[in-house]
């Protein structure tokens, strides 16, 4: 009973308008039928697979629609979520894509996992990371070598420095 893939993921748009094109017209999503839910939104998709639920922020009532919103939450950026990954392809066009756009990005790229990535910021502060594979040699569009960036040394646990003291 393993989980298998990622259905989709709620955003709540401060703008769902800008929002919802900015994820069709920058991303390349299509809007999906959906339910008759009881409070603004859209379905997103790609090839007739729903990836997106954008829902509106600040309705009355949200406390009975938005189950990962509690009052505490964090209400500026991305709340919670550093970020939300995507499978991409054709890195070069994409990159041509999001320049003739104006859409800032920031590229990364890690060869020994044969990996390009591009980063976005939606209109709320959300980073989209845009994964393209099989990338074997860091193309002329720029970006980061994650091979040559400072290691992090993980934290102890508080039970192992615990345990060792």
């Amino acid at each position: 009973m393993p989980v298998t893939e990622l259905n989709h993921y709620l955003i709540r748009a401060n703008d769902l308008e800008r929002t919802k094109d900015f994820y069709c017209k920058v991303l390349g999503f299509q809007v999906m039928p959906r339910p008759d839910f009881p409070f603004p939104g859209y379905w997103l998709g790609i090839n007739g697979k729903i990836q997106v639920h954008m829902a509106q922020a600040g309705v009355p009532n949200s406390q009975l629609y938005y189950l990962g919103s509690p009052k505490n939450a964090a209400k500026d950026n991305s709340g919670v979520i550093d970020h939300v990954a995507f499978l991409a392809t054709d890195p070069e066009a994409f990159v041509k894509h999001l320049q003739g756009l104006g859409v800032s990005f920031r590229p990364r790229n890690f060869p020994e996992s044969q990996l390009y990535q591009l980063f976005v910021k939606d209109p709320d502060g959300l980073t989209v990371e845009l994964n393209f594979f099989g990338v074997t040699k860091a193309p002329d569009w720029g970006g980061e070598d994650y091979s040559k960036m400072p290691r992090a040394q993980a934290k102890k646990s508080r039970t192992k420095a615990k345990a060792a003291a």
